[in-house]
Protein backbone atom coordinates (compact mmCIF):
# COMPACT_ATOMS: atom_id res chain seq x y z
CA UNK A 1 0.00 0.00 0.00
CA UNK A 2 1.53 3.59 -0.79
CA UNK A 3 2.41 5.55 1.87
CA UNK A 4 -0.03 8.03 2.55
CA UNK A 5 0.56 11.66 3.71
CA UNK A 6 0.20 12.63 7.63
CA UNK A 7 -1.83 15.53 8.55
CA UNK A 8 -0.38 18.38 11.17
CA UNK A 9 -2.47 16.66 13.25
CA UNK A 10 -0.98 13.00 12.73
CA UNK A 11 2.32 14.91 13.31
CA UNK A 12 1.21 17.00 16.40
CA UNK A 13 0.43 13.39 17.76
CA UNK A 14 3.50 11.71 16.38
CA UNK A 15 5.64 14.28 18.61
CA UNK A 16 3.95 14.11 21.40
CA UNK A 17 4.04 10.01 21.41
CA UNK A 18 0.18 9.54 21.68
CA UNK A 19 -1.14 6.76 20.96
CA UNK A 20 -3.49 6.99 17.67
CA UNK A 21 -4.89 4.62 15.08
CA UNK A 22 -5.07 7.01 11.66
CA UNK A 23 -7.41 6.12 8.98
CA UNK A 24 -7.36 7.09 5.36
CA UNK A 25 -10.64 6.92 2.54
CA UNK A 26 -10.94 8.74 -0.64
CA UNK A 27 -13.86 10.70 -0.77
CA UNK A 28 -15.07 13.74 -2.81
CA UNK A 29 -17.17 15.64 -0.37
CA UNK A 30 -17.54 15.59 3.40
CA UNK A 31 -18.96 12.35 4.03
CA UNK A 32 -21.78 12.32 7.46
CA UNK A 33 -20.34 11.41 10.47
CA UNK A 34 -22.97 8.03 10.11
CA UNK A 35 -20.86 7.72 6.68
CA UNK A 36 -17.52 7.85 7.68
CA UNK A 37 -18.37 5.30 10.85
CA UNK A 38 -19.83 2.92 8.03
CA UNK A 39 -16.47 3.53 5.70
CA UNK A 40 -14.81 2.81 8.96
CA UNK A 41 -16.83 -0.10 10.44
CA UNK A 42 -17.10 1.44 13.65
CA UNK A 43 -20.34 2.40 16.06
CA UNK A 44 -21.91 5.78 14.86
CA UNK A 45 -21.74 7.15 18.65
CA UNK A 46 -18.17 6.34 18.33
CA UNK A 47 -17.34 8.98 15.85
CA UNK A 48 -17.27 12.92 16.80
CA UNK A 49 -17.73 15.96 15.25
CA UNK A 50 -15.68 19.22 16.06
CA UNK A 51 -18.29 22.44 15.86
CA UNK A 52 -16.64 25.96 16.26
CA UNK A 53 -19.00 28.55 18.23
CA UNK A 54 -18.56 31.91 18.77
CA UNK A 55 -19.64 33.41 22.16
CA UNK A 56 -21.61 36.84 22.95
CA UNK A 57 -18.52 38.06 24.38
CA UNK A 58 -17.23 37.44 21.19
CA UNK A 59 -14.73 34.58 22.14
CA UNK A 60 -14.50 31.63 19.76
CA UNK A 61 -15.51 27.77 21.83
CA UNK A 62 -14.84 24.23 19.88
CA UNK A 63 -16.95 21.44 20.56
CA UNK A 64 -16.82 17.81 19.82
CA UNK A 65 -20.26 15.97 20.18
CA UNK A 66 -21.01 12.31 19.18
CA UNK A 67 -22.18 12.20 15.08
CA UNK A 68 -25.54 10.93 16.34
CA UNK A 69 -26.27 14.11 18.51
CA UNK A 70 -27.07 17.63 18.27
CA UNK A 71 -24.99 19.90 20.06
CA UNK A 72 -27.42 22.12 22.46
CA UNK A 73 -26.76 25.35 22.18
CA UNK A 74 -27.63 26.17 26.00
CA UNK A 75 -25.50 23.34 27.34
CA UNK A 76 -22.80 24.72 25.32
CA UNK A 77 -23.32 28.43 26.65
CA UNK A 78 -23.15 27.11 30.22
CA UNK A 79 -20.27 25.19 29.59
CA UNK A 80 -18.42 27.91 28.38
CA UNK A 81 -19.78 30.57 31.05
CA UNK A 82 -21.42 32.25 28.17
CA UNK A 83 -24.40 34.13 28.40
CA UNK A 84 -25.41 32.38 24.60
CA UNK A 85 -23.64 30.47 21.89
CA UNK A 86 -24.02 30.53 18.09
CA UNK A 87 -22.42 28.38 15.22
CA UNK A 88 -19.39 29.60 13.41
CA UNK A 89 -20.52 30.82 9.92
CA UNK A 90 -18.91 28.28 7.38
CA UNK A 91 -17.01 31.03 5.53
CA UNK A 92 -15.46 31.93 8.93
CA UNK A 93 -14.26 28.62 9.17
CA UNK A 94 -10.64 28.15 7.47
CA UNK A 95 -9.86 31.74 7.74
CA UNK A 96 -10.33 31.16 12.32
CA UNK A 97 -9.01 28.02 12.30
CA UNK A 98 -7.01 26.83 9.35
CA UNK A 99 -9.98 23.73 8.19
CA UNK A 100 -12.47 23.35 6.09
CA UNK A 101 -15.99 22.30 6.69
CA UNK A 102 -15.75 18.09 7.27
CA UNK A 103 -12.16 18.59 8.06
CA UNK A 104 -12.06 20.54 10.97
CA UNK A 105 -9.92 18.80 14.26
CA UNK A 106 -10.03 20.00 17.45
CA UNK A 107 -6.15 19.43 17.40
CA UNK A 108 -3.68 22.20 15.55
CA UNK A 109 -6.21 25.06 14.71
CA UNK A 110 -4.75 28.05 13.96
CA UNK A 111 -4.97 29.22 17.16
CA UNK A 112 -6.09 27.05 20.35
CA UNK A 113 -10.11 28.05 21.76
CA UNK A 114 -11.64 26.56 24.91
CA UNK A 115 -12.63 22.95 23.66
CA UNK A 116 -15.42 21.01 25.31
CA UNK A 117 -16.03 17.30 24.83
CA UNK A 118 -19.30 15.43 25.06
CA UNK A 119 -19.43 13.74 28.59
CA UNK A 120 -20.22 10.55 26.61
CA UNK A 121 -16.69 10.37 25.14
CA UNK A 122 -15.62 9.31 28.64
CA UNK A 123 -17.43 5.58 29.09
CA UNK A 124 -15.54 4.50 25.08
CA UNK A 125 -12.71 3.31 25.03
CA UNK A 126 -11.72 5.12 22.30
CA UNK A 127 -13.38 8.20 20.01
CA UNK A 128 -12.85 9.07 16.13
CA UNK A 129 -12.93 12.41 14.77
CA UNK A 130 -10.86 14.36 11.61
CA UNK A 131 -7.55 13.92 11.66
CA UNK A 132 -7.68 18.47 9.64
CA UNK A 133 -8.62 17.04 6.49
CA UNK A 134 -11.37 15.45 4.44
CA UNK A 135 -10.92 11.53 4.13
CA UNK A 136 -8.59 11.55 7.04
CA UNK A 137 -9.46 10.20 10.55
CA UNK A 138 -8.22 9.19 14.01
CA UNK A 139 -9.24 7.27 16.71
CA UNK A 140 -7.36 7.39 20.05
CA UNK A 141 -8.36 7.19 23.93
CA UNK A 142 -10.24 10.54 25.38
CA UNK A 143 -7.44 10.24 27.85
CA UNK A 144 -4.52 10.36 25.45
CA UNK A 145 -6.70 13.57 23.56
CA UNK A 146 -6.59 14.91 26.83
CA UNK A 147 -3.08 14.71 26.90
CA UNK A 148 -2.46 15.94 23.27
CA UNK A 149 -4.87 19.42 24.08
CA UNK A 150 -7.13 20.95 27.22
CA UNK A 151 -10.41 19.66 26.59
CA UNK A 152 -13.25 19.71 29.09
CA UNK A 153 -15.90 17.03 29.38
CA UNK A 154 -19.51 18.36 29.74
CA UNK A 155 -23.00 17.11 29.11
CA UNK A 156 -23.59 18.74 25.57
CA UNK A 157 -25.98 17.38 23.84
CA UNK A 158 -29.90 17.72 23.24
Amino acid sequence: MEKQEKTNVMRILDAKKLPHECYYFECDVAPSGEEVAKILGKEAHQVFKTLVTTGKSGGHYVFMVPVTGELDLKKAARAAGEKNIEMLKAKDLLPLTGYVHGGCSPIGMKKFFPTFIDSSAAALGTIIFSAGKIGRQIEMSLADLQKAIKITPADLTE
